[in-house]
């Protein structure tokens, strides 16, 4: 049945893009890839009509309903015959479509092409997420280029030359070649400070830090003002949002405005919140790759506790997928949490050898806590947390690690707003 509706979706999503031929942006990576469609989705949506999905629709399954401006209806028959009705009546589209191309094994990234033909791919950064379902790292930074190769002669492809995979592409594409990043040439990051507030009682609703960011376009400057953004991923996404902007004829200042105003980290990305007990926490628990669990560790680490009693907390779920590489990542994971943490709760078995690590790295016996779960780790977490704490939550999908921060947030009973995978069909598994 599900092959079907697929088959179903794909076919519907295909026909409306041929009828209404819209813009089609397509991000892929392995990390920012949300945030850069977000970015990207504020820019031109400021000066045109346009979709994007705030949900995690990159999939051959998710992106039909993206393109389509619908939301999965699960089980429910009914509800799919109505879905497919309204589709067949559509009359009018929006004129550019912002959508996210994920990968978990060779050839997705190629069928969703085949639905959705990108006229502006952007490829963001590549990190051996997913890499077990691949021969090696080299085969999935291939998947990922095959975004790219899809490009028309015509269209853009927009490379972040920060990342050293990513920039090796730049000679293969016959689209028309932009770069963006602190070497990029179209779009450049200037300069990047984040102000983080420094008293240590936290309550909901404030903003905890600022970053201003000064990026040049095409050689003319924006500054930027994000509230609660924090590191170097939503600079880049709002970088590259620019550059597409600038693409599409958007002002280079309308767009700097409107990201200035509108930029907000989705649940689960990096998202600062009010803990219990006046706590912060840096609720990263979307996903994890090795490269975004060193971002926010750094993110961590900006953070300053200048109470005796308040903490730099790192609780962390493992990295999937990694394959051969599983072991190393997760013990480089270790040895950068003793050099950034005062506490370390390591959850579930993976992580363990980060613990390891993290005490030969010299850190203390008493300040790492092996917890089985994320709901071990939540408990952890609600009996020892202290006023002014930092407390950063991170794991991978299946590390479920949302739980833990459902325990601590200031607000759960804004929880299905706030956090990720609140869904019916999550909170049942």
């Amino acid at each position: 049945m599900k092959t079907l509706v697929i088959r179903a979706l794909r076919t519907l999503a295909k026909r409306q893009i041929a009828k209404f031929q819209p813009t089609v942006v397509a991000i892929t990576g392995s990390v920012g890839k949300t945030s850069t469609k977000q970015a990207i989705a504020i820019v031109l949506g400021s000066a045109y009509e346009v979709r994007s999905e705030s949900k995690n629709y990159n999939n051959e399954f998710g992106v039909p309903l993206a393109i389509m401006g619908e939301y999965s209806p699960n089980r429910k028959a009914w509800e799919w015959v109505k879905l497919f009705a309204r589709q067949l009546r559509v009359k009018t589209f929006p004129k550019y479509l912002v959508l996210e191309y994920s990968a978990d094994k060779a050839g997705d990234i190629q069928a969703l092409c085949d639905i959705a033909t990108p006229h502006i791919g952007v490829l963001t950064a590549i990190s051996p997420v997913h890499v077990a379902n691949y021969k090696n790292f080299g085969a999935l930074a291939e998947e990922k280029a095959v975004l790219g190769d899809n490009v028309p002669v015509d269209g853009t492809i927009i490379l972040n030359v920060d990342d050293p995979t990513v920039n090796l592409m730049r000679d293969r594409f016959q689209a028309s070649l932009a770069t963006y990043g602190y070497s990029g040439k179209d779009a450049k990051i200037v300069s990047v400070q984040t102000t983080t507030k420094l008293d240590n009682h936290f309550a909901p609703g404030e903003v905890v830090a600022v970053t201003n960011a000064v990026i040049e376009v095409d050689g003319e400057t924006a500054s930027l003002e994000l509230k609660n953004c924090l590191g170097n991923a939503p600079v880049a996404a709002c970088a590259v949002a620019l550059l597409v902007g600038r693409r599409c004829d958007v002002r280079l200042r309308k767009a700097a405005a409107a990201l200035s105003e509108q930029m907000v980290p989705a649940p689960g990305r990096m998202r600062p919140m009010a803990g219990i007990k006046g706590s912060l926490i840096l609720d990263d628990s979307y996903n994890a790759a090795p490269a975004s669990v060193m971002a926010a560790l750094d993110v961590l680490h900006l953070f300053l506790t200048d109470r005796p009693n308040s903490r730099r907390v790192a609780a962390l779920g493992k990295m999937a997928e990694l394959g051969q590489y599983s072991e190393a990542e997760h013990a480089a994971v270790g040895r950068r949490v003793a050099e950034v943490a005062d506490v370390f709760v390591a959850v579930g078995p993976e992580m363990q050898g980060a613990a390891d690590e993290a005490l030969r790295a010299g850190m203390k016996p008493e300040s790492i806590i092996r917890v089985t779960d994320p709901v071990q780790a939540g408990r952890w977490l609600d009996e020892n947390i202290r006023e002014g704490d930092i407390v950063l939550i991170k794991g991978s999908q299946s590390a479920r690690i949302e739980k833990a921060a459902k325990d601590v947030i200031a607000e759960p009973l804004r929880a299905a707003e706030l956090l990720c995978r609140q869904e019916e069909y999550w909170m049942k598994n």
